[in-house]
């Protein structure tokens, strides 16, 4: 939903000829080629948002091949509270006439098309945009010139959005020059002259298309940070106490792995690229079994591999993080979109009974987060826990509040106490913690770890009453642990008409398209997720105050009419009021989806069902 205001003077007046418009925020969407630095541009203002006070949420796609092709960076940048990346654009930069052909009708009535008239060739009969063509290769090349040639375009371009938005100059450059300060001094200067180029562009051609931010007072005193969800899940496993991992590189996983090789030497751990996805799961077991607390990580094809040692892991109840950062599939499938297909994989893709925890991020903020709730769980019940992130999360950059570190960091250590006389690994009546090699244990009587079925001791045992017995402790452990968790809060109306169930990166566009069917009359209400094995208890309570309860998930309605945490729920609840709104278009929902799925289904109470009558 973008902001109503982009060209409404905040007093109502129409600004000044030549003056800059107030707005509250923007959304940009830059269009070209992914060699043409498109993601660099949308990270710096990205950044710049963040290091501005101001709130900013980006999305992005980029082509699956080697060889690269088109691409989008959208960015959502301003100072109200921004939720999503927006539906459609006010800004629309368009580096070819493949980007205007294939994006202009992602452009707002009264938007901006800005393009390369060097490449472009708008339709001059579309008078629903105000267009402003500007030579950008030509002017870059000028600017540049030598071997670079059209190199820097995309700074030229970042210099131009610069200056239509008033933006921080000093902030800009200092970005520019962190980004670019390990290269060589020419190329930072020729990025500098490129986007000096760019904001020294005249202000005749640009049509008084000027625009300033509102000014809004930040309610937190703590610095903003700005990063992706990859980053900050890797970030958040390093504070959860996370040391030693192992993973095989993998579409869009991969940034997690390539930030714990750098950074856990730092921490006194290691990370291990390890040959195959089964090696590297069992890499990571081998420093769990040693009383470290590890983790490995995948998309949904790697974490297929890993399905067999995950349910070694579950018998013998070694605590470990497996994050699964989710795509399109089946198969390689989509390998750089979108999609919450791996719901049912995570909670039941191991052969056998192997309950465990699925937890999943709303935002990037959470990622963080979530990996400091998925340590305390592995350690406190000795059991793999999953982190269900996505492509969309993974490489969405937003600004949020600098975590307070000094107060949440998890001292790394193997818990190597003694253990009592009474001490069992297995116990039938209660919890207890795995005893890592060296633990003394009073009885003198040492645990085994195995894969076998066993008794409370982890001795190998065949006897029938004895797996019932360890069946049913692996079971209600996990059950004891959804009774501990507190119930969701529900944001808007505590009951009505609507209730909107999402979890993971849809609770942003569905937090407004609550918003959006309050404000046209509708009683409704927003509940999202973290916990989706086990459930937290009570939901049923919640679900019974509204009359229409919508899950709100990007996978596949099945054979059998219902999303996968929808059929969960349903399943769960016997509640028909459980229904689901679900797309497997690769792309992030919009917030006008989430409205239309609400608006095309009928009442549960207008339902009508035809029952056939026989004649005998």
């Amino acid at each position: 939903m973008v902001s109503p205001n982009f060209i409404t003077v905040s007093d109502g007046d129409a600004a000044p000829a030549g003056q800059p418009r107030s707005i509250q925020d923007v959304v940009i969407r830059l269009a070209g080629n992914s060699q043409d630095g498109i993601q660099t541009i949308g990270g710096f203002l990205a950044r710049l948002a963040g290091r501005s006070d101001q709130d900013v949420m980006t999305y992005m796609t980029i082509p699956s091949t080697i060889s690269g092709g088109p691409s989008i960076f959208q960015v959502r940048m301003g100072t109200g509270d921004i939720l999503s990346a927006g539906d459609r654009a006010d800004v629309l930069v368009a580096f070819y006439q493949h980007s205007y052909e294939d994006h202009i009708e992602s452009l707002r009535p009264g938007g901006v098309l800005l393009y390369d008239n060097d490449h472009v060739k708008p339709n001059p009969e579309d008078k629903r945009f105000t267009a402003i063509g500007v030579p950008v290769t030509s002017r870059t090349i000028e600017a540049v010139g030598g071997a670079a040639k059209d190199k820097g375009k995309n700074i030229f371009v970042l210099g131009l959005l610069a200056r239509i938005f008033q933006l921080d100059v000093a902030k800009l450059t200092g970005l520019v020059r962190e980004r670019f300060g390990g290269r060589t001094e020419d190329v930072v200067r020729n990025a500098l002259l490129a986007f000096d180029a760019g904001y020294g562009y005249p202000a005749d051609n640009l049509r008084d298309c000027f625009f300033r931010f509102e000014a809004v007072q930040r309610v937190s005193t703590r610095p903003q940070v700005t990063m992706d969800g990859n980053q900050a899940l890797a970030y958040g496993l390093i504070a959860a106490g996370v040391r030693y991992g192992a993973a095989y590189p993998i579409t869009p996983w991969s940034t997690i792995m390539e930030m714990l090789r750098a950074e856990l030497p730092k921490y006194g751990g290691i990370f291990v690229q390890a040959e195959d996805e089964l090696a590297a799961v069992s890499y990571a077991l081998g420093a769990a079994y040693a009383g470290h607390l590890a983790v490995t990580g995948s998309s949904g094809p790697g974490l297929s591999l890993k399905m067999e040692a995950l349910s070694w892991a579950v018998m013998a109840e070694m605590p470990l993080i497996v994050v699964n950062v989710q795509r399109g599939g089946p198969s390689t499938g989509l390998p750089t979109s979108v999609e919450q297909s791996d719901l049912l994989q995570g909670i039941f893709g191991s052969h056998g009974d192997t309950p465990r925890v699925v937890l999943a991020p709303k935002n990037v903020e959470d990622c963080f987060y979530i990996a400091l709730e998925a340590g305390r769980i592995a350690r406190q019940y000795s059991t793999p826990v999953l982190i269900l992130t996505d492509q969309s999360l993974a490489t969405r950059i937003e600004a949020f509040d600098e975590p307070d570190l000094a107060g949440l960091m998890v001292t790394a250590k193997p818990d190597l106490a003694e253990r009592g006389a009474d001490f069992k690994p297995y116990p039938l009546d209660r919890l207890t913690r795995h005893a890592p090699p060296g633990t003394r244990i009073a009885s003198g009587k040492f645990p085994n770890v195995t894969g076998l079925e066993h008794d409370e001791d982890g001795h190998p045992s065949g006897n029938p009453a004895m797996h019932a017995k360890m069946t049913a402790r692996r079971r209600e452990k996990i059950k004891a642990l959804g009774a501990e968790l507190a119930l969701p809060e529900v944001h808007g109306d505590r009951e009505g008409e609507v209730l909107l169930v999402g979890w993971g990166s849809t609770w942003g566009p569905v937090r407004e398209a609550v918003e959006h069917l309050r404000q046209s009359g509708r009683r409704a209400g927003q509940m999202h997720l973290r916990h989706l094995h086990p459930l937290p208890s009570g939901l049923d309570r919640i679900f019974a105050r509204y009359r229409d309860v919508f899950v709100v998930e990007m996978n596949d309605e099945g054979l059998y009419g219902f999303g996968q945490l929808a059929m969960l729920l349903r399943a769960r609840y016997a509640n028909p009021a459980i229904r689901g709104i679900n797309k497997t278009d690769g792309l992030t929902f919009k917030v006008s989806e989430i409205v239309d799925g609400v608006t095309r289904h009928p009442a549960r109470n207008e339902l009508r069902v035809t029952i056939p009558s026989f004649s005998r």
